[in-house]
């Protein structure tokens, strides 16, 4: 009998959802026009894009002329910082060390080029100093751009946005903000929020992949960024991704529809793993925090040391449970995870990601939690009880493909 798949890596992708399919299917089969031909075919599909991008708008609290579609988080984070270097005068960046590698990448490159990167000191559950942001927009001398995540991928952590674009609004400076993790999850009022980008991805919100949104403040003459034809109102070429963007206004639409019972169920999941898990297994920690300073889907697990992680993954794996594995440096070829070296996370511990949606269940949870804690205690007492001459792990893993066998054998 297969098992059934409990998925625990929303951060990474989440399921579509249904609605948004069948609001897709439309555009996927009879209205295929292409948005910029003149006949009727081509006119639906282009109110389509248009419908969406009015629909978001409102939600969002800004003018649909402010909102641009694009392939996904990692080109709007591109555009944006790309942007404000090229086109607004931008010499000095300021971020942090453990932002998402499209944003980390992006400095490195515009480093090679001159612009000066600046990364602000972080606390050991990567909470920006916001003290040391001010001092440092406090020197005039450079134009700058802040570009900081909503909330981390990894750990968890929150940004406190407003505080942010204030400090920023306080010194001239520009404000992007990568809000892929938070999108469709956190309410997000671009009315009173002092900020000038932000970046958006359907996938993280039960929307389909391939298809993203940048926000950019009105009156900020960032330019074209893609060239070609006319689309996007000059602004990014290429032949839209309808279907995508049917997709994502939809996504965005349930999500607001749901908001604070989605936070609300959501958040509990995460308190009864947490309380859980904490009960079950012995030298229990967290990367990041878990309280309000953090996200309410992202819950970053750190385990004792009993073997490598990526065994406990197979072993997760070959129950039909996803999650995310993470690691810190522990020797020159393997660069680990650059969040958790930033917090200096031993790197003999055993860090899983476990991230929640609506779409998971107690009882899912606590199939994984049982897993979790028979795996933990029987390496633990192996480990301790016997000498065996050959890995705690190599153990487990001929455990359970032994035991594969015999209920194979026995069905």
């Amino acid at each position: 009998m297969e098992k059934k798949l409990i998925y625990l890596d929303n951060a990474a992708t989440t399921p579509i959802h249904p609605e948004v399919i069948d609001a897709m299917i439309p555009f996927l089969s009879t209205h295929f026009g292409n948005p910029s031909s003149q006949y009727s075919l081509g006119r639906n599909t282009r109110s389509a894009i248009e419908g969406a991008r009015k629909r978001i708008a409102k939600i969002l609290n800004c003018s649909p002329a402010e909102l641009f579609f694009t392939s996904g988080g990692t080109e709007s984070n591109n555009t944006a910082i790309k942007g404000a270097v090229r086109d607004l005068g931008v010499k000095r960046i300021i971020s942090s060390p453990i932002e998402h590698h499209c944003g980390l990448h992006t400095f490195d490159a515009l480093e090679k080029e001159g612009v000066e990167i600046v990364y602000l000191t972080i606390d050991n559950q990567g909470k920006i100093d916001y003290n040391e942001l001010t001092r440092l927009l406090s020197d005039l001398e450079k134009k700058t751009l802040v570009s900081l995540m909503h909330a981390n991928n990894e750990i968890g952590v929150l940004l406190d946005i407003n505080r942010v674009g204030k400090i920023c609004k306080q010194y001239s400076a520009f404000f992007h903000c990568d809000t892929v993790p938070t999108f469709g999850h956190l309410p997000l009022d671009l009315g009173s929020i002092e900020v000038d980008f932000i970046s958006a991805a359907a996938h993280k919100f039960h929307g389909p992949k391939g298809i993203g949104l940048l926000f950019v403040r009105k009156g900020i003459p960032l330019k074209s960024f893609m060239h070609g034809g006319g689309q996007e109102r000059n602004f990014r070429a290429g032949t839209e991704n309808v279907y995508g963007i049917v997709g994502l206004a939809k996504a965005f639409e349930l999500a607001n529809d749901n908001l604070m019972e989605d936070i609300k169920k959501v958040s509990y999941l995460k308190s009864y793993f947490k309380e859980k898990i904490t009960a079950s297994i012995p030298d229990i920690s967290y990367n990041g925090p878990t309280d309000e300073h953090s996200i309410y889907t992202i819950l970053n697990v750190s385990f004792p040391n009993v073997g490598e992680a990526p065994l406990l993954l197979f072993s997760l794996d070959l129950e039909g449970i996803c999650v995310s594995g993470g690691s810190a440096c522990s020797s020159g070829a393997n660069a680990g995870s650059h969040v958790l070296n930033a917090l200096n996370v031993p790197s003999d511990r055993v860090n899983i990601r476990f991230s929640f949606s609506k779409f998971n269940t107690i009882e899912e949870l606590d199939i994984v939690l049982e897993k979790l804690k028979t795996t933990f205690l029987l390496k633990i007492y192996f480990g301790i009880k016997f000498n065996l001459g050959i890995s705690v792990d190599s153990l487990i893993y001929f455990h359970s493909i032994a035991f594969s066998i015999f209920c194979c054998h026995i069905g």
